[in-house]
């Protein structure tokens, strides 16, 4: 098992974010998370729906990337404005996504960089969707390079999604619908079990110290239980190596490093 890499180990740790789920929709965006969607409804979490990113929902994963003569087992019909009906607004799905910044309480940012809003340093795609999938259903975050550039030290610098921020909610708000789950990062697992949902490490990648963890990221992080990062089994490799034939997974993490590091 020494030839695990630390993308596999991610997209291992990521699927447990879907783990007993239920029947709602799972979407990963970016390899990591799509791959880790696709590996729990293979394994832990059967009813997990899933679509094949245009109109169908489908009975078994896509695989990524050229897939020659393939054809995806279509199981329903689900087009764009059925989607956002069916899923979205009722909770009944489960995003996995990569935003440019997040902070402590799990505000996210997609949008901006530097400047202010009329003239920004760095324009990026804009707040998207995030906005309301951040208020109707779970989200959850992977970032493969887990910096002090990601994990910012005040707040982000453009409120593209909500987060548990105290100092941003409105007496008398409605925000029975923040649901943020679970982070997964190339240095450990967080979720935001911390003092007024803030983020907490709860587990470490092998050989990663809490330390280092804290030095990568910009505001002060509280513990969790702090386990070591469970090993993708040889069930899951084997998977995860179907879904992905061409190894695009192996293009995700700088250089492409293995998952236990060498001493």
């Amino acid at each position: 098992m020494t030839d695990i890499t630390l993308a596999e180990l991610c997209i291992f740790a990521a699927s447990e974010a879907f783990r007993n789920n239920g029947e709602i929709v799972a979407t990963g965006v970016g390899p990591v998370p799509r791959l880790a969607a696709s590996l729990a409804k293979l394994t832990h979490t059967p009813e997990l729906m899933m679509t094949d990113g245009e109109a169908y929902l489908v009975e078994q994963p896509v695989p990524l990337g050229p897939r020659g003569d393939y054809k995806p087992k279509f199981a329903g019909y689900l087009p764009f404005s059925r989607f956002f009906d069916s899923a979205v607004w009722s909770g009944r799905r489960h995003a996995m996504v990569t935003p440019t910044q997040i902070d402590r309480f799990g505000q996210i940012n997609l949008s901006q960089l530097g400047g202010t809003h009329q003239q920004p340093k760095t324009q990026m795609l804009g707040v998207r969707g995030f906005p309301g999938n951040t208020i109707y259903h779970p989200n959850s975050f992977f970032f493969p390079a887990h910096t002090t550039r990601v994990f910012v030290e005040a707040e982000v610098d453009m409120v593209s999604g909500v987060g548990y921020n105290p100092a941003k909610r409105v007496p008398g708000g409605n925000y029975s619908g923040v649901d943020l789950r679970c982070i997964v990062t190339n240095l450990c697992v967080m979720d935001f079990g911390g003092t007024n949902n803030a983020i907490r490490v709860v587990s470490l990648h092998p050989g990663v110290t809490f330390d280092e963890v804290q030095a990568a990221t910009g505001f002060p992080l509280e513990k969790g239980p702090l386990t070591e990062t469970a090993l993708p089994d040889a069930e899951a490799l084997a998977i995860i190596a179907q879904l992905d034939p061409h190894n695009i997974r192996a293009s995700v993490i700088k250089d492409n490093p293995p998952a236990i590091r060498a001493n």
